[in-house]
């Protein structure tokens, strides 16, 4: 089994560690997980909206998440707390104007 999986998925250096993803493609194991678990997409559907992957691409995403849950569960933790964070204190350009429009 762990054979089929390396043929879909690469492990990638990234910032704040490692990141398992499509062979060849952008698209991390976790971002296959919360369409098809949090979203609830079906593989067809992910297929669908990414015709660039396969649906074995999508399975072995699937199964490469189920036995490392816990450590992709936290990662995704993560990036939501720091894209809070991001929204919470950055304010544009068009934030900046309605502050002003707001002062008067």
């Amino acid at each position: 089994m762990a054979e089929v999986i390396h043929e879909h998925i690469e492990i990638v250096p990234g910032a704040g560690g490692p990141k398992p993803r499509i062979l060849g493609h952008r698209i991390r194991v976790q971002d296959v997980a919360v369409w098809h678990e949090k979203l609830g997409m079906t593989p067809d559907e992910i297929v669908h909206d990414h015709p660039t992957i396969t649906l074995a691409d999508v399975y072995a995403a699937l199964a490469y998440y189920w036995d490392h849950r816990e450590e992709i569960e936290r990662a995704i933790t993560e990036e939501h707390a720091l894209v809070e964070e991001l929204r919470r204190d950055y304010s544009g350009p068009l934030q900046e104007k309605l502050k002003r429009y707001q002062r008067g």
